[in-house]
């Protein structure tokens, strides 16, 4: 100690990568900690609030799909934030996660699986993830699509507790936000959730 001040050495400092810091303080990023229920659903609303605001109180045009209690699709028309050549600069990790946008990065690391799809004029751009970490390159794919982005996450079920799960029922201003009701562009988005639809069919 000198003062008040307690001093550490080279040894005491532990380095952790972005992924460990994620999974240890989830609540820096998704507000709630691992062991809430309401974990998947913080996650879906982060990334969708990232895909939706595109900064001065815009809304972009989103598209949201939940697949089962712990994965889910959203979809957006942002333009990249660093492109060369016709082709993504690589972002996180050299991945196709867009390092301009920390929410979907910070979502992967809580995923056993996290499939990447970026539409550039007309060139498409696809890769997989294991965590936050490429599974291997990007594979390139024709699109009509000019711009955006569709990205699906698998949460890690061994993450999450065997009672967590995305919430059902969930309306667009559930996972938007109420405090951007005033800004001039509205919540128009859809959510699309297939476990509804599955019950629905098995009811028949």
């Amino acid at each position: 100690m000198i003062g008040d001040v307690e001093c550490y050495t080279a040894d005491q400092i532990q380095l952790i990568t972005f992924e460990e810091h994620v999974r240890a303080r989830p609540a820096m990023y998704f507000r709630v900690g691992k062991d809430s229920p309401e974990l998947p659903t913080e996650v879906l609303q982060q990334v969708v609030w990232d895909a939706l605001h595109h900064g001065a109180g815009v809304h972009g045009r989103i598209s949201v799909e939940i697949g089962s209690d712990l994965s889910f699709t959203v979809e957006d028309a942002r333009h990249r934030s660093a492109v060369e050549q016709g082709r993504p600069v690589p972002g996180f990790f050299g991945s196709l996660l867009d390092k301009g946008r920390w929410a979907p990065a910070a979502a992967a690391a809580l995923s056993v699986r996290t499939v990447v799809e970026v539409w550039l004029d007309g060139r498409g751009f696809r890769q997989e993830l294991a965590g936050a970490t490429p599974v291997g390159a990007w594979e390139e794919f024709g699109t009509s699509r000019l711009s955006g982005t569709r990205t699906t996450f698998h949460l890690d079920p061994s993450y999450c507790g065997p009672d967590e799960a995305i919430a059902r029922s969930l309306l667009p201003d559930e996972l938007h936000g109420h405090e951007c009701d005033a800004l001039p562009s509205p919540v128009t988005f859809t959510i699309r959730d297939l476990r509804a639809e599955t019950k629905n069919s098995a009811g028949k």
